[in-house]
């Protein structure tokens, strides 16, 4: 099978990045409205009730499948899904964010996807500072 195909779930692609943030803070930023603009899109308002929805300012419909405070958020996005978590680093003032979308169309989507994570990923670290 290629990279990045899999029997479950289709094409997927996953990032991730240790930033200097402790657990507690990054999860914070990540799921306020701040953060929230950068990774799933400007306008949305996180929901923290499963089966509750949204829609990006460009149109993209989704539903929450999943919220665990201080952990991962899963929802639809569009026809695929998308995670988002936080976990510990290596020391208490680091913590690793992963950005993982599945059930992508094809090869070709999976690498543009790549490039968007990759970006949101710097943009996140940006805003950090």
């Amino acid at each position: 099978m290629p990279t990045g195909l899999t029997q479950d779930a289709g094409w997927e692609i996953g990032v991730s990045r240790t930033l200097p943030r402790p657990v507690e803070a990054l999860w914070e930023f990540v799921t306020s409205d701040e953060g929230v603009a950068l990774w799933l899109g400007p306008g949305v308002r996180l929901p923290t009730e499963k089966g509750a929805g949204y829609r990006t300012d460009d149109g993209v419909e989704g539903e929450l499948r999943s919220y665990r405070p201080g952990d991962r958020v899963r929802l639809t996005h569009g026809p695929t899904t998308v995670q988002v978590a936080v976990s510990p680093g290596r020391s208490d003032d680091r913590a690793v964010l992963r950005l993982h979308q599945e059930h992508l169309g094809s090869a070709g989507e999976r690498e543009e996807r790549r490039a968007h994570w990759r970006n949101v990923m710097d943009r996140i670290e940006a805003a950090l500072g």
